[in-house]
């Protein structure tokens, strides 16, 4: 494999890092979170910016209002809190006061997915991608890694527009360059292939490079794209991608419904039809069970990617 575990990471602690070195680089950057400052690893950011930090208690709604409000006289805000709770329990509140007024405000959201883990189905949402996707005007960003968190932070930081960023609890593989830039709208290929291209996001990502270095034992080469942000999606990329192996799978660590899955289906669809597998969360909530475990019980591993890449090849 070209790329190598550095040593596994939470991408949530990659957000604290990027947080904290986008707050040095701009004075206007202020984070808010609803009494979640450890779980969202703002701690090195409150601790350097108390003055820029405010914490919102358990109060979601007034935290977005708050944000809202500070964006509107320039500053930069980043509210932090779980995902479920900072998508669906507050939706109202993004959608008017963020996305309708397309106030520069940025949504971190960590225990995202299934890999959040023991804490069961009610906090484990599979739905915050279609909910943000949904939202005119909303960038939608699933960094891989910790070190894509950071680069992908520090991007948001500096984009003037509503931003949704997405990252998980649990200890992955680091396996992106600490240095690489991150360009919102911009996919990136981690493996040239040419019989079938997977296109995965978050924490699929490491799971779909597994599943190509499997396919190659089996002489298959398989394109592995890693699609960090979701909205703006780079339609040339998919297209390329897809005229050039002539199958696709997705991958993503979310429902069916409004991801990643159906945003690539519809290019291809007016563009390349193309056959098309998807490994997603189907149409189910989550339930209680090591990231792991759910993840293979789920299909969302490497084998049931690999699987999908199979079944994509016999539709060519």
């Amino acid at each position: 494999m070209k790329y190598q575990d550095s040593g596994k990471k939470d991408t949530r602690s990659g957000f604290g890092v990027g947080l904290l070195k986008a707050g040095q680089a701009d004075k206007n950057v202020v984070a808010l979170t609803a009494d979640l400052k450890g779980s969202l690893k703002m701690d090195a950011f409150a601790a350097e910016f108390p003055e820029r930090f405010i914490q919102c208690g358990i109060a979601e709604a007034n935290m977005v209002g708050v944000a809202a409000g500070l964006a509107i006289t320039g500053k930069v805000p980043f509210i932090g809190s779980f995902a479920e709770f900072v998508t669906g329990r507050v939706y109202d509140q993004i959608r008017q006061e963020v996305a309708y007024g397309c106030t520069n405000v940025k949504i971190a959201s960590s225990h995202a997915g299934i890999t959040l883990g023991e804490d069961g189905a009610t906090h484990q949402t599979m739905e915050d991608i279609a909910l943000m996707r949904a939202l005119p005007g909303m960038v939608v960003l699933n960094p891989c890694d910790f070190n894509q968190t950071v680069q992908a932070t520090i991007a948001a930081a500096k984009y003037n527009g509503p931003v949704y960023l997405r990252f998980g609890r649990p200890s992955v593989p680091n396996f992106t360059p600490e240095d690489q830039p991150f360009e919102i709208g911009k996919a990136i290929v981690m493996n040239e292939g040419k019989d079938v291209t997977i296109f995965a996001t978050g924490h699929t990502v490491w799971e779909a490079l597994l599943a190509a270095d499997a396919l190659e034992e089996d002489g298959i080469k398989a394109e592995v794209i890693d699609i960090a942000t979701i909205k703006p999606l780079d339609e040339a990329a998919v297209i390329a991608s897809a005229s050039k192996t002539g199958a696709v799978v997705v991958a993503e660590e979310h429902n069916m419904a409004g991801g990643l899955g159906e945003a690539i289906a519809g290019v291809l669809a007016a563009n390349k039809p193309t056959p098309v597998e998807f490994v997603n969360g189907e149409d189910k909530f989550g339930q209680s069970g090591t990231p792991a475990a759910l993840m293979q019980a789920y299909g969302l591993d490497a084998p049931h990617i690999a699987e999908a890449a199979k079944k994509a090849l016999k539709r060519k």
